[in-house]
């Protein structure tokens, strides 16, 4: 199996089923192949960069900042807390399991003062059982982890973004000018490849341990069943399948595919409203042909 023989069942699938792909970037190995449909622009990746705040949560762990048991008033002791919420955990908040019933997603407006008091001070109920989707939940987890290093971007400059060759990649944020987490990041598709090399090598780059290796499995090693998804499986801020890979999962079709046993990754970005799932499964597909 090289790059060029994935890229080319995905470009013809893609093709044939006149999908909104913007650009895919194949890596098998060392091996690398790209196609376009338009211009490699900065896009929002959407979701796909909950995977980024997973990432900086395993580098603060693995710095002694945060633990994956920090509880929200160790961190925003002024913050008023419904009932139950001194229990939640950044894991919690990774997982999509506080147990707070609070949907909110990047692309609505932030009707409150502060968003993250806004979710913290409504109670919560099944902690760690109930799940429930929302860019809400990553955003109060990069607002613990502000509360420890400042803006979170700026922190992942020398930590990330720079030994990346990302250069000055912007992220879109709230009123109060925190980062939205959730979503809002900007990358092209051939920068969010890079996250995804990362990602299938276990944390390393060129020679270098950005992120622990065991903080990278664990995104992907306890899946749990994803509430109103019937098939499907979340971990810590990352999905699982199709088929053997596990994945990053943007709004319109934003993708990094990592299929370990196969030493591959796949990026997309794209802008696919009816059939986004779709461009995955054409993804999953070409590599285990």
């Amino acid at each position: 199996m090289d790059a060029a023989s994935v890229l080319s069942r995905f470009v013809a699938g893609v093709d044939r089923e006149q999908l909104g792909a913007y650009g895919v970037h194949v890596r098998i190995g060392d091996d690398v192949a790209e196609h376009r449909w338009r211009s490699d622009d900065r896009e929002n990746v959407y979701s796909a960069s909950k995977g980024v705040c997973a990432l900086a949560i395993g580098m603060a762990v693995g710095d002694g900042i945060l633990r994956l048991d920090t509880r929200v008033p160790e961190v925003l002791p002024d913050f008023e807390l419904g009932a139950g919420v001194d229990a939640v955990t950044v894991e919690d908040l990774l997982r999509m399991r506080s147990g707070i019933d609070f949907e909110w997603f990047g692309a609505q407006p932030v009707p409150w003062p502060d968003l993250a008091q806004e979710m913290l001070r409504r109670p919560t109920r099944g902690r760690g059982e109930i799940f429930q989707y929302s860019d809400a939940s990553t955003y109060v987890a990069m607002r613990m982890l502000g509360a420890e290093v400042g803006d979170v971007r700026d922190w992942l400059m020398p930590r990330l973004f720079d030994p990346l060759e990302i250069h000055n990649p912007q992220w879109q944020r709230c009123p109060a000018g925190w980062i939205v987490g959730g979503s809002g990041l900007e990358l092209r598709t051939e920068e969010l490849a890079r996250i995804g090399r990362l990602l299938r090598d276990r944390g390393a780059w060129d020679g270098r341990q950005l992120v622990d290796a065991s903080w990278i499995d664990r995104m992907h090693d306890d899946w749990r069943r994803a509430g109103e998804y019937p098939y499907e499986r979340y971990g810590l801020a990352v999905w699982d399948g199709p088929g053997e890979c596990w994945r990053l999962d943007g709004l319109y079709g934003q993708y990094v595919l990592v299929d370990q046993r196969a030493d591959a990754v796949v990026t997309i970005t794209a802008h696919e409203e009816s059939r986004d799932q779709r461009l995955a499964e054409l993804a999953a597909d070409a590599v285990r042909a």
